[in-house]
């Protein structure tokens, strides 16, 4: 069985396999600091778009542009439970601002983000058009947010 959770290089090569092999690929990336159901329904609905998922995972100095005190967890933590979930196939952490320059190396056929989004409002959305690959706007209604979970167990 091939790991998940892998490395830039080591993803390109399994990318490769997967398009020699006639596999479609889809892309999502996020913090998934402290993991909810919104994370879950969101990486679900991208897995159906395509035969295989790839999820990148902020790093930490990019995960705490979510505030003071973020992220809870360490990327590799939040890396490794992103990996337990079912649909998805591979994992990686990135630190660029964006993740614009992994989808331009990876070129997966689409980028999913959630229901935060619309198709014009993707901050990659030039990238994945210029190089072919499409945009799919999936998950439920956004009404979860980890920002929303902290501060319910604060109290």
């Amino acid at each position: 069985m091939v790991e998940k959770l892998v490395t830039r290089e080591r993803l390109v090569d399994l990318v490769a396999e997967d398009r020699r092999r006639g596999r479609t690929i889809a892309f999502a990336n996020g913090c998934f600091d402290l993991l909810h159901v919104g994370h879950v329904r969101y990486l679900q609905a991208a897995a159906t778009e395509a035969d295989r998922l790839i999820v990148a995972v902020n790093d930490d100095v990019t995960a705490a542009a979510k505030g003071p005190g973020r992220p809870i967890l360490k990327a590799n933590e939040r890396a490794e439970l992103v990996a337990a979930l079912r649909g998805v196939d591979y994992v990686t952490i990135f630190s660029e601002p964006t993740v614009a320059p992994l989808l331009e190396l990876l070129r997966p056929d689409v980028h999913c983000k959630g229901t935060d989004y619309t198709t014009e409002s993707v901050p990659e959305r030039a990238t994945v058009l210029g190089y072919g690959g499409r945009i799919a706007i999936v998950g439920d209604p956004k009404d979860h947010s980890t920002r929303d979970l902290l501060a319910r167990i604060r109290g």
